[in-house]
């Protein structure tokens, strides 16, 4: 009996490890064949124009008060000067007085229009955690964080073969881009079949709610339905995906849902020669080290599957083998994920407190206590689900538990399938042939989640390789660079305007 035993688990492992293998083995490098593609010549006046884009301080800032009317006014005002044609020949409209939305009028009325975004506003100069006084004026960082850049974060400087200033990445690229290659193909007499809309918000940074929540309104009212939409979002990386040397092209295919939720305690004080057993202070900071000791469980989504399926080819043996078999491995993937914070804020709704109030003077037991804990949920997940998992680990009726004024529910998936992500992927294989392409999930949020109300197929690319800068100082992109990206929207216009 026992040899029988015995007999049948050698042969249970044989056949086991006979699964293995013949699964890493059938995974297959996708191997997409596209058409060659005549790039584009581009010279020094388009570095220029987008230098000079650069320098004009198009700044969202948290405080209403701070904003400044005047540089978004003089950034539309660069884009008619500069842009003639585009600014001429397609109807542009400017809604709720900064944001832009351009339609370019396609041949045949019946193809479902596609959507090209892009954000004017870029975020403040300041890098985070530079000073223990948590609001500035925008005078006081300017002051204080220019001379922390190389160079002046809106000279818009060329040097050293990169092209140096606040949003030469996040997200000038995406608007200059577009417009610089459309003004291109106008001036080549390129008439689009499909109608062709670009849309630029001028509040992203700060949630979208004036701009892209504005455009999306308008395009409803008038029945635009996008055959796809494509905003900013995935990248080019070369070193950011362990175990993988080679250049992987990544599309968004979904992105994470946004809730801040606020903790509040308010009870008795006192003097602080005579602490009491309950403090404010103590009650919300034990909470925290709770929900940040209770952490959501970490889980494999779809788009995070469909990741992992497109880059397997690329693994070396064993990761190929645990990768390939990911029925049977994934609590080892997990674990893998979890090692790093990019890795685990990819499999998890992640808990980040970011604001801590409390107290006013050295010998007074505050009796109020306030703090902000953000979480970016996984998709499949809600804002409720947040709500009730604070509730359950805190546990402490004392603390009043309040969304915040500014929430966003997990996107939708969109699907790999649809031609649109086919078409942005030929496109990027024809101006980077040596990447692979593979769809991902976008931990951050963009002002492409509002437009799930109006199209179902949403992609976030952009053109650049592991940039430089992005959200802190010395933001730049390498010239060439630039210019590679410019051959990048040529050819995805032109496509989308003839399929």
């Amino acid at each position: 009996m026992l040899k029988r035993i015995f007999l049948f688990v050698i042969l249970a492992l044989i056949i086991l490890v006979a699964i293995l293998f013949f699964n890493t083995w059938k995974v297959q490098k996708n191997m997409r064949q596209v058409a060659e593609v005549q790039l584009i010549e581009t010279d020094d006046a388009v570095v220029q124009r987008f230098s000079d884009a650069l320098k004009i301080p198009t700044v969202s800032y948290e405080n209403p008060a701070d904003f400044d009317s005047v540089p978004f006014l003089d950034f539309i005002t660069f884009l008619k000067n500069n842009y003639p044609l585009t600014d001429s020949l397609l109807d542009k409209r400017i809604v709720n007085r900064f944001s832009l939305l351009y339609k370019w009028q396609g041949s045949d009325a019946s193809l479902a229009p596609v959507v090209f975004m892009g954000h004017i506003d870029v975020v403040p100069v300041g890098a985070p955690n530079t000073s223990l006084k948590t609001e500035k004026s925008p005078t006081e960082l300017k002051s204080s964080m220019n001379s922390r850049w190389d160079v002046a974060p809106f000279g818009g400087e060329i040097k050293d073969g990169f092209i140096w200033g606040r949003g030469a990445i996040d997200d000038k690229i995406s608007v200059i881009g577009n417009i610089e290659t459309t003004d291109k193909l106008l001036s080549e007499g390129y008439q689009p079949k499909r109608t062709i809309y670009f849309a630029f918000g001028h509040d992203e940074e700060i949630g979208g709610r004036a701009g892209a929540v504005e455009i999306v309104k308008l395009l409803k009212s008038e029945n635009v339905f996008p055959y796809y939409v494509m905003d900013e979002g995935g990248i080019i990386t070369e070193n950011r995906i362990p175990k993988i040397t080679e250049p992987v092209a990544l599309i968004g295919v979904a992105e994470k849902g946004f809730i801040s939720i606020k903790l509040s305690v308010d009870i008795p004080g006192g003097h602080s020669s005579m602490p009491s057993k309950d403090l404010a202070i103590e009650i919300l900071s034990k909470a925290i080290v709770k929900l940040r000791e209770n952490r959501f469980p970490a889980q494999i989504t779809p788009p995070v599957a469909q990741f992992i399926d497109y880059i397997t080819p690329l693994m070396p043996m064993p990761e190929k083998l645990v990768f390939a078999n990911r029925w049977l491995f994934e609590p080892v993937l997990l674990g893998a994920y979890e090692a790093s914070d990019a890795g685990n804020a990819t499999v998890r709704t992640t808990t980040a407190p970011t604001i801590f109030k409390s107290g006013y003077k050295d010998n007074v037991l505050p009796t109020q206590a306030e703090a902000t804990v953000n979480f970016r949920i996984l998709p499949g997940s809600t804002s409720d689900d947040v709500v009730n998992h604070i509730r359950k680990v805190v546990a402490d009726e004392r603390i009043r538990i309040e969304k915040g004024s500014f929430l966003s529910e997990p996107s939708p998936v969109s699907p790999v399938t649809h031609a649109g992500f086919k078409q942005i992927e030929e496109c990027i294989l024809q101006v980077f042939p040596e990447v692979t392409v593979a769809p991902y999930l976008v931990v951050g949020g963009t002002d492409s989640r509002y437009y799930n109300e109006i199209c179902e197929n949403i992609y976030r690319f952009l053109p650049v390789v592991d940039p430089i800068g992005f959200h802190d100082i010395n933001e730049r992109i390498g010239v060439e660079d630039y210019k590679k990206a410019l051959q990048f929207y040529y050819q995805l216009i032109k496509a989308a305007g003839e399929q």
